[in-house]
């Protein structure tokens, strides 16, 4: 079929305008998520944020450190959309109050550290580090480097040879390597290598690629599974959405670093695999957070073939969760009592999706 200039000129800026109303009706959906954040489940004065937004439910307690990784990762996307204001700030002012000195090296615990000595997780850490060093990406500040920096260390306490390789998810408990802690491992160590050259971190990210491909990809369905347990290599074999985004942007990283198209390959095969499994009867499975994880891997391998289609269905899921999953406070999640992970989680994939170069 040929079209005629004006033709082409009119669907042209369809395409613009439709965009730009995209555009708009994204930042308006951030705007009252970031409102509810800080209207619901902060307290200002103790510069802490709250789990929920039932005071029965977090039984006089603040957030446990989790949501607090979604929502510094939100921030730093809020940011590259309007970096004359400071997002990340006051969640990280929030995050050093779980920072736990022991041996054997300083990282955050679940809880805040004044209100008692708390189980730290190799997984948390690693997401708080992959925000900070995408902010570092974009800022160039070097407290975000340093903390990372500081995070990698503890990360090399939970790892060694009994099973080969790979991390532990918690400290102190030898018994599970899973994919949450493996994938967000590589992604460490990819940000640290970018911004410094080091060939160590890329051994690592490399390593930490090999044994996850090899023990918890799954043959069948082409994701990968949630964990494998040590020494005995029994594979839990739960899927869940996070583990398929980290190793999809874990293997387009990894292209863009060695150029090998094997990554790339990885990536498109996990990317097609990840949608068939996954996307059942025009939406996502709960969990709004581990969605947004994967759309960040969706969103690394556009950047390397544009292809939109793609992801169109993390898109469609996203729309459908404002109009269907929205209380009458403007607040998401499918059960009664809202969740801070769940507005941070929201907030990241609207900002992201905003800031998206489509």
């Amino acid at each position: 079929m040929r079209y005629t200039l004006s033709t082409v000129i009119v669907l042209l800026g369809f395409a613009i305008n439709s965009r730009a109303q995209t555009i708009v009706d994204y930042q308006h959906r951030i705007d009252i998520i970031n409102s509810n954040i800080y209207k619901t489940f902060y307290n200002k004065k103790a510069g802490l944020y709250f789990e929920t937004n039932n005071a029965a439910d977090n039984k006089g307690n603040y957030s446990f450190l989790w949501p607090l990784c979604a929502l510094v990762q939100a921030a730093n996307e809020q940011e590259e959309a309007d970096p004359s204001k400071q997002y990340i700030a006051p969640v990280l002012r929030a995050i050093n109050k779980y920072y736990s000195a022991r041996p054997p090296a300083p990282a955050y615990q679940a809880m805040v550290a004044r209100k008692k000595v708390d189980s730290r997780f190799y997984d948390d850490n690693e997401w708080v580090a992959i925000a900070l060093m995408d902010a570092y990406d974009r800022t160039q500040q070097k407290q975000y480097l340093d903390i990372s920096k500081m995070i990698y260390k503890f990360l090399l306490t939970g790892h060694d040879q009994v099973g080969g390789g790979g991390f532990y998810w918690q400290e102190g408990k030898t018994k599970s390597k899973n994919t949450c802690s493996n994938g967000p491992a590589i992604l460490v160590a990819l940000h640290l290598y970018k911004a410094t050259g080091q060939k160590a971190y890329l051994d690592t990210a490399i390593a930490t690629y090999n044994w996850t491909k090899q023990h918890l990809l799954s043959a069948q369905d082409g994701i990968y599974y949630d964990a494998i347990r040590v020494p005995e290599m029994k594979v839990d074999s739960a899927y869940y959405t996070y583990n398929s985004g980290t190793m999809l942007q874990s293997a387009v990283l990894l292209y863009n670093a060695t150029h090998e198209k094997k990554y790339l390959d990885d990536a498109q095969d996990l990317a097609r695999s990840a949608e068939k499994y996954f996307y059942k009867d025009g939406k996502l499975p709960g969990g709004y957070w581990f969605n947004a994880v994967m759309l960040r891997g969706y969103l690394e391998l556009y950047n390397i073939d544009y292809n939109k289609t793609s992801l169109q269905f993390i898109i469609d899921d996203a729309n459908r969760i404002w109009t269907q999953e929205r209380d009458e406070h403007n607040l998401l999640g499918t059960k009664k009592v809202k969740t801070l992970i769940d507005q941070a989680a929201m907030l990241e994939i609207y900002t992201r999706l905003m800031n998206a170069d489509f």
